[in-house]
């Protein structure tokens, strides 16, 4: 069963942007392991906290990367 993981910080992005990641990857998959993965393949879009994350020691937040969606 393929499985993908997307973190994205809070609020950054919309419900039809996390359509579109599911799709797509969803899509992607069956495009390098065939039709028989669509029905398997499992995509989970997770939301982090704000700050709740960080790269090289400094806390990201909503605002650094951008603000909200």
């Amino acid at each position: 069963m393929p499985f993908a993981n997307f973190k994205v910080p809070d609020g950054t992005i919309t419900a039809a942007d996390k359509k579109k990641i599911v799709e797509r990857t969803t899509e992607l998959y069956a495009e390098i392991y065939g039709e028989r993965a669509r029905a398997s393949t499992v995509v989970l879009v997770e939301e982090v906290p704000d700050g709740g994350w960080g790269v090289g020691g400094t806390v990201l937040t909503a605002a650094m990367l951008g603000g909200a969606a």
